[in-house]
């Protein structure tokens, strides 16, 4: 038996990940009421016996009752009774973009500010968060590749480590991302920009990436980019951080950040236990 928590922050993508979760076989129940999650339990362990894979989706409408959960999964784990706990979260101003775009109410926002909602609502899942088995942070995400991300877990079972990692190719004349955890400059490298006949091409071609790695310097740069977040990475983790945003900078965004990116994105690859993936901000801006 498989039972699955679905919990996190309203606006992070709950609805979608059951729906999902159902495609992949699931049985799923949304919004059960806590006092229920036990009786419930014993009826997978008896009568239901057929069916093997369980999603719950629990969260802040379980109002005054969720924090009686805690006591639910501590007697789950007396009990030796399997389950995991999934925790969808987002930046704050990505809920509150999400909140906007469809004109809904915060559930704890009332007729106040959305912002004091999502406050309140972190305070009282925080619980949750700290005891789930998986974080998956939406704020970047596209829904195809939470679909990924929830396959790779739940049915390809691969080790999964809380850290979805964005490789970030951008042209410092358009402005540094503003969501960036680190950045790194490589207008050092050769230009593509000069030679006529790679103008209008881009780091995604082979004649550009040849002409920026030239002479060894990229490659250079890319091992010792590597070895830094080889370093770095997992005490992200320890950290608790769930998301990085990785930036390469040039000046248009257009051939020699989009190598390094590409790069640096392929050998990130051979680490399955992260999610990744690869967005080029600026490649079609002339």
């Amino acid at each position: 038996m498989k039972l699955v928590i679905v919990t996190g922050m309203s606006g992070a993508g709950k609805t979608q990940a059951l729906k999902m979760l159902e495609d992949m076989g699931f049985y799923c129940v949304d919004n059960l009421p806590i006092s229920l999650l036990e009786r419930f339990a014993d009826l997978l362990l008896g009568n239901m016996a057929d069916i093997n894979r369980v999603a719950l989706g629990i969260d802040i409408r379980s109002g005054e009752d969720l924090p009686q959960l805690a006591d639910v999964l501590k007697n789950w784990n007396t009990k030796g009774f399997s389950h995991q706990v999934l925790f969808l979260d987002a930046g704050d101003q990505v809920l509150i973009k999400r909140y906007k775009e469809t004109r809904r109410k915060h559930p704890l926002s009332g007729a106040g500010r959305i912002e004091r909602g999502i406050e309140a609502e972190r305070e009282k899942l925080d619980f949750l968060k700290r005891s789930a088995d998986f974080i998956i942070d939406t704020s970047q995400l596209l829904t195809k590749e939470l679909r990924k991300e929830l396959e790779k877990i739940f049915i390809s079972q691969q080790e999964y480590k809380n850290l979805y990692i964005t490789v970030l190719s951008f042209g410092f004349k358009y402005g540094i991302p503003s969501d960036a955890d680190l950045v790194f400059d490589v207008r050092f490298l050769p230009n593509p920009y000069y030679v006529e006949e790679l103008r209008s091409k881009t780091g995604e071609e082979t004649a550009v990436q040849e002409y920026v790695k030239r002479g060894g310097n990229a490659q250079i740069f890319l091992d010792k980019l590597y070895d830094l977040l080889e370093f770095s990475i997992p005490n992200y983790i320890l950290e608790g951080k769930n998301q990085l945003v990785i930036a390469i900078g040039c000046t248009g965004g257009k051939h020699r950040s989009v190598t390094v990116a590409l790069a640096l994105y392929e050998q990130l690859l051979h680490h399955p236990e992260y999610g990744i993936k690869i967005v080029h901000r600026d490649i079609g801006n002339a």
